[in-house]
């Protein structure tokens, strides 16, 4: 077996347990939790933490720079789905101020083998909450959306991605 194959098939183990697990911990929050809001608050609040921390690790492995403008950022984002989930959205469907973008991709892995129950679930709350906090530790400020989502029927899933602000780098009170 060589070495390029082994990783392949690392990768791909990874994933689905990435996505076994991540069924598992949503079908759990459902039993425990009979709000599904409060479901979809949780899980975008679980990937808004992971985003914080997933953005160092990020910039250590790509030597990336700062971005300064979306358009770069947008790589950069589409970069980490290859990186960490092994996909490749599409980025598209630009505004004409440059400021907002799509991410499509035709199967999100965190969705494979999954039954959406008709009770006004976000099962990839996770994704758009990741974005938002690793860009909020490079001082920008997104918002993140999902527009269309194969698991409700779509032919595709798309998440919307605007820019809203860039943060003031902030210096603790008592430090001027």
């Amino acid at each position: 077996m060589s070495r390029q194959t082994s990783r392949l098939d690392a990768k791909k183990v990874n994933a689905e347990l990435l996505t076994l697990t991540y069924g598992a911990l949503v079908s759990q929050m459902l039993k425990e939790t009979e709000n599904t809001d409060d479901v979809n608050k949780h899980l975008e609040r679980i990937g808004y933490n992971m985003g914080v921390r997933l953005i160092e690790d990020f910039l250590a492995r790509t030597t990336s720079n700062r971005c300064l403008e979306m358009r770069e950022t947008a790589d950069k984002i589409q970069q980490a789905f290859r990186l960490y989930l092994n996909m490749q959205p599409t980025v598209t469907s630009w505004s004409s101020s440059g400021d907002e973008f799509s991410l499509v991709w035709d199967q999100c892995p965190l969705s494979e083998w999954v039954e959406l129950p008709n009770n006004g679930l976000k099962y990839c709350a996770l994704i758009p909450g990741a974005i938002r906090g690793a860009l909020q530790m490079v001082q920008l400020e997104v918002q993140c959306w999902f527009v269309q989502d194969q698991l409700k029927g779509d032919a595709v899933t798309e998440l919307r991605v605007k820019y809203i602000k860039r943060l003031e780098d902030a210096v603790p009170a008592g430090e001027d």
